[in-house]
């Protein structure tokens, strides 16, 4: 074995133009096949970032009730309306035992409970219609990232806290630790003071949204102990609708996923990982079918040398072993050469979270360096076969005679 490798590396640096020249190739390759897996990676996260980024993997409700059936009697006309969900009116009771039970659930990685009601926000003849979101204290970020998007105060939620949009902010005229009224659309109101706001991007988030604590929220909004929605953030978020399917036989509420209220995203994702599969596809083939080559024409040039190893005895398994050696190593120089190019390439793109309008969203931790490296390893070695199986079959004195 030593000595064959030994004879596998002479093969290789009698031509040192030419395996630098292939060694470069291949690495051109892999560089290629880790770029496009940290763009196409960087990609999909900057985009679930910007729109999943802050909305809730599962989100788990109260089933809506039963119609009643309505008999309809010979010459008389029913007039049909549809049911007010339910679960906007109750909401859910006894939350905590409800997140005891999705606890249990390992893939479950943060749980956040929520009621949201409708109101307007009033600043003296000023108003703005929003959406009020009760959040419990000290979770406010559990879902929504307002911590990465505070333009002023703070995102905790204390009491009479409010929690709103710059944008919104700006609509009203104010600012932090200004007073406002919050008025729900049964008619109670109450006075909240703002003590933060964000800017996250989303403009139903950023403009038609008002974040209060929870116990506020449920007395404004006479829902005592009721949540509207338990929201789960999951580790894998396209486990989601498996998840959902999961929560749902188990505890018979509604868990909707992301996946369904974000189909078109959804499958704007999966055709970009498809997307992404073929190209690095057709950047093995272009390791396999390099190393093949140049390892076919070092066959044909060392014949006469072939032929001579072979008529001193040297077995068919040998020559095999020497070919398929060389063609390792071209694919682990070269997938080592273009993964070190690759990290010294990419590696001063910024992280996504601070990727700014007009840059590559590049990710280096998706460029699946380490795969890249196994994979052209053994694309080499493979494409060495055929070659390897050629000379270890020459007859030797045919090939002396050459």
């Amino acid at each position: 074995m030593l000595y064959g490798a030994k004879m596998a590396w002479r093969y290789l640096w009698s031509s040192p133009g030419q395996t630098v020249l292939l060694i470069a190739g291949v690495a051109a390759a892999v560089f290629i096949f880790i770029f496009m897996s940290a763009l196409i990676g960087g990609l999909a996260e900057l985009l679930v970032n910007r729109t999943i980024g802050n909305l809730a993997h599962v989100s788990v409700e109260a089933p809506d009730r039963a119609l009643p059936v309505l008999v309809q009697q010979p010459g008389r006309q029913v007039l049909a309306m549809r049911q007010v969900s339910t679960r906007a009116r109750l909401g859910l009771s006894a939350p905590a035992s409800w997140e005891k039970i999705l606890r249990e659930f390992h893939e479950v990685e943060t749980i956040a409970p929520k009621l949201v009601g409708g109101g307007v926000l009033i600043r003296g003849d000023v108003t703005r219609q929003v959406s009020i979101n009760g959040l419990r204290p000290g979770h406010e970020s559990s879902i929504i990232h307002f911590d990465r998007g505070m333009v002023a105060g703070s995102a905790l939620l204390r009491g009479d806290g409010l929690l709103i949009g710059k944008k919104l902010a700006d609509d009203l005229g104010i600012g932090v630790g200004r007073t406002l009224t919050l008025r729900a659309d049964d008619g109670n109101e109450t006075s909240l003071t703002v003590s933060g706001l964000f800017s996250l991007g989303v403009s139903q988030l950023d403009e038609n949204s008002a974040f209060i604590e929870m116990g506020t929220a449920q007395a404004l909004l006479d829902r005592p102990g009721r949540v509207s929605v338990i929201e789960i953030r999951l580790a894998d978020l396209y486990a989601a609708p498996a998840m959902a399917r999961r929560i749902h036989a188990a505890t018979g509420l509604d868990a909707t996923p992301w996946t369904d209220t974000n189909e078109e995203l959804f499958e704007a994702l999966k055709a970009q990982g498809n997307t992404g599969s073929i190209l690095k596809v057709f950047a093995m083939i272009t390791v396999v079918i390099g190393v093949a080559s140049a390892l076919m024409l070092t066959t044909f040039r060392r014949r006469s040398e072939i032929g001579i190893m072979r008529a001193f005895g040297a077995k068919r398994r040998f020559i095999l072993y020497v070919f398929v050696l060389q063609g390792s190593l071209i694919g682990l120089a070269g997938g080592l050469a273009g993964a070190v190019l690759a990290i010294a390439a990419l590696s001063p793109f910024p992280p996504i979270d601070q990727v700014q309008p007009g840059q590559l969203p590049v990710d280096l931790r998706q460029g699946a360096i380490g795969l890249a490296v196994l994979l052209t390893t053994l694309g080499a070695t493979l494409a060495a076969l055929l070659p390897a199986r050629s000379a270890s079959r020459l007859d030797p004195v045919d090939a002396i005679q050459q």
